[in-house]
């Protein structure tokens, strides 16, 4: 599995990372995780943020303890801008909006999250870009940091991601279940999905480094992305 150097800095380094890669070693230490392909072409690579396993996009990486700190510190405090592109079920019936509910650990389903008065403060914007019946394109800027956040929230309101099997239906997306008069070409022995996981990416990363330069770090929206939207026009006849 390859990730993509988006920067290359001397104090840190910026990955896309892709879907089903990890961000850092799990507890079990099961398979190589981005943070140690990187230590092995780095030498001293330090955690900064992590996105989900199956959430692919750009991941920052400190390369020497004074930008750890200092980066950090700017996620703590909200001091990076953290921009998501993701495709979810349906249409949302508002165009922009700010999801303002608390997550916690669902105790009913290990691993998974739920909204909850009692849980932690988190909010997510959101803008939707491109809508169908079926699927529509939206980005989302987080404004905290909690775990499945933008799935917990999707969710939420109704739209869960698509290809989302802890809070959505899992199911992928085909060609097959959007175009009525599909047939498969004889070179095929199954449909491969247009989009076979989680239709969630970290597209874009806005900060400030300590010298005072702006930093703008954008991961391109997945093609696969673009090409279920392409379809879903050329259906609707737009």
């Amino acid at each position: 599995m390859r990730y993509h150097i988006i920067a290359e800095h001397e104090d840190f380094v910026a990955i896309d990372k892709p879907s089903g890669m990890l961000s850092i070693p799990d507890r079990t230490q099961s398979e190589p995780s981005l943070k140690d392909k990187l230590m092995e072409r780095y030498g001293k690579i330090l955690t900064v943020h992590r996105i989900d396993r199956d959430t692919s996009g750009l991941i920052l990486f400190a390369r020497t303890e004074a930008m750890h700190q200092y980066l950090c510190g700017l996620f703590e405090n909200r001091g990076i801008r953290k921009f998501y592109s993701g495709v979810v079920l349906g249409m949302p019936a508002k165009a922009e909006g700010l999801i303002d509910a608390p997550i916690m650990e669902d105790p009913a389903h290990a691993g998974r999250m739920m909204v909850h008065r009692n849980g932690k403060p988190a909010q997510t914007g959101y803008t939707v870009l491109e809508t169908h019946p079926q699927y529509s394109l939206m980005q989302f800027e987080l404004f905290s940091g909690r775990t499945h956040q933008i799935r917990v929230h999707m969710k939420h309101i109704g739209h869960p991601l698509a290809v989302d099997p802890l809070y959505g239906d899992g199911k992928p997306i085909l060609l097959s279940s959007i175009k009525k008069k599909y047939h498969l070409s004889k070179s095929e022995e199954a449909e491969r999905p247009m989009i076979g996981r989680l239709a969630l990416h970290a597209f874009e990363l806005n900060f400030t480094l300590p010298n005072g330069k702006d930093v703008r770090l954008e991961a391109p929206i997945p093609k696969e992305f673009k090409a279920l939207m392409q379809q879903l026009r050329k259906i609707s006849g737009n």
